[in-house]
C-alpha cells in the first residue's frame, strides 16, 4: 500500500505532507485563504478545495494534476428564495438563510460513481455533483422535508451538514449527519429521507424533546468500511455506538478523561476500534487537566485508553474540531490538527505522536488520500 499524502485544510491556507516525505511540510496552495474542506477524489484523484472568503462569498476549486495547479469551479448554489415562502425560524428565535454560508464538508460517491461528489453546507443543505463539481444540484427531497425545520444551529450559528458516509456496499444508501438536526438516511440515492437515530438523548432541551432523533447535536459520525453496520459517534453529550447502520445507537458511558469531543474516526477493518479526541465541554472546549490526549477503545466501547506520547501537556489547551482527526486506509497511521495551529501524526495506532508543526494557522480540516 503507497504510503498516504496528507492535505490539511486551515484559516490561511491549503498545506501538503506525507509519509514519503518525513512528514515535511510542502509550499502551500491558497495563502492567507480560509481552507474549509478538502478532498482528493479516491476515484478520479481530482482535489477540491473550498474557501470561505467571508463577505465575497464561499468558493471552490479543483486540481486535475494533484495540487500542481487549481481552476475555480462553481459552487453549490441555492435555488432562488420564494418570496412567499414561511421564513425558517429555529427555536431560539434565529431566521435560517437560504443561501450558501459554508461548504462544512466533501465526500466522494460510490467507488462505481466515478464523478459523483456530495457537498454538505450551512445552513444545511445537501448538494450532489455527477459531473466532477461542474455543476451541483440541491438535494431538494431533504430540503423540503417538513421534519427539517426543526433544525437549529448548534456551535455554528446555523445548523450543518458536517458527515455524509456512502455505504461501501450500496451506493444508493447514503447517511448523513446534521448539528444539530440528527442523522438522516436515503435509501435510494437521495430521492427520499427519514431521520434515524434512536436511542440518542440530548440533555440540553426540555425533557419531552430529549428523545427526538430530528433535533440531536451529533458532533460527527463515522464507520468501520468492513463492517459498515457499526457505526460511531461523538454526540454533544457523549460517545453512541451502532450496529444497524445508524437506525439506533447506545450510549457509552463513563469514558475518562471526558466523553465530550468533537472528532470521532473509525478503524476501517476493525469493527471494535475508534478514536475519540476527549475536552471539557461547555463552556470551556479545552483539553482535561491541560493535556491534549487522544482516546482508543479496541473491544466495541467496553473500554477506553488514553494515549498522549508526544503530546502537549500539562498546560495546553488545544481544540481540535470535528474534521481535525483522520485515519489512512491501513488504520495505524493517524493525523490530527488543533486550533492552536498544531499538527500531530501518529504512525502506530494513535499510541504515540509526533509533532509535524506547531506554527500553521488554525487547522478546521484534514484528510489522507484514500484511493
Amino acid at each position: 500500500m503507497a504510503a498516504p499524502g496528507l492535505r490539511i485544510a486551515t484559516r490561511k491556507g491549503l498545506f501538503f505532507t506525507s509519509r514519503d516525505s518525513g512528514w515535511k511540510l510542502a509550499s502551500p496552495n491558497f495563502l492567507g485563504d480560509n481552507c474549509s474542506a478538502v478532498l482528493r477524489h479516491p476515484v478520479s484523484n481530482a482535489v477540491y478545495v473550498a474557501l470561505d472568503h467571508g463577505h465575497f462569498g464561499v468558493k471552490l476549486h479543483r486540481s486535475r494534476d494533484d495540487g500542481e495547479s487549481y481552476e475555480e469551479i462553481p459552487a453549490p448554489a441555492y435555488p432562488p428564495t420564494d418570496e412567499n415562502a414561511e421564513p425558517w425560524v429555529d427555536m431560539m428565535g434565529r431566521t435560517i438563510p437560504d443561501s450558501l454560508q459554508l461548504i462544512w464538508s466533501l465526500e466522494a460517491g460510490h467507488a462505481d460513481q466515478v464523478e459523483r461528489l456530495w457537498a454538505g453546507t450551512i445552513p444545511g443543505g445537501l448538494f450532489c455533483s455527477d459531473d466532477g463539481g461542474d455543476s451541483w444540484q440541491l438535494v431538494e427531497s431533504l430540503w423540503n422535508d417538513p421534519l427539517r425545520r426543526k433544525w437549529f444551529g448548534g456551535g455554528m450559528d446555523f445548523p450543518g451538514i458536517h458527515s455524509i458516509l456512502v455505504h461501501p456496499d450500496k451506493p444508493e444508501e447514503i447517511t448523513i449527519a446534521v448539528s444539530c438536526g440528527g442523522i438522516w438516511q436515503s435509501t435510494d440515492d437521495g430521492a427520499s429521507w427519514f431521520s434515524i437515530g434512536e436511542g440518542m438523548k440530548a440533555p440540553y432541551t426540555p425533557p419531552e424533546w430529549a428523545s427526538d432523533p430530528g433535533i440531536q447535536d451529533v458532533h460527527r459520525l463515522a464507520r468501520c468500511r468492513s463492517m459498515p453496520d457499526r457505526m460511531w459517534l461523538q454526540h454533544h453529550a457523549g460517545i453512541y455506538r451502532s450496529d444497524d447502520a445508524g437506525r439506533s445507537w447506545k450510549i457509552i458511558e463513563d469514558v475518562k478523561p471526558s466523553s465530550f469531543g468533537f472528532a470521532a474516526v473509525a478503524h476501517p477493518q476493525q469493527p471494535d476500534t475508534a478514536w475519540f479526541v476527549p475536552e471539557i465541554k461547555d463552556e470551556h472546549r479545552i483539553p482535561a487537566d491541560g493535556r491534549v490526549v487522544v482516546n482508543r477503545t479496541d473491544d466495541g466501547g467496553n473500554s477506553f485508553k488514553s494515549f498522549y506520547q508526544g503530546l502537549p501537556g500539562p498546560n495546553a489547551y488545544d481544540l481540535v474540531f470535528r474534521h481535525a482527526l483522520d485515519v489512512d486506509q491501513s488504520g495505524e497511521i493517524l493525523a490530527m490538527g488543533s486550533t492552536t495551529g498544531s499538527l500531530w501524526v501518529s504512525e502506530d495506532g494513535g499510541k504515540s505522536w509526533q509533532t509535524v508543526s506547531n506554527h500553521l494557522p488554525p487547522i478546521y480540516a484534514l484528510r489522507f488520500d484514500h484511493s
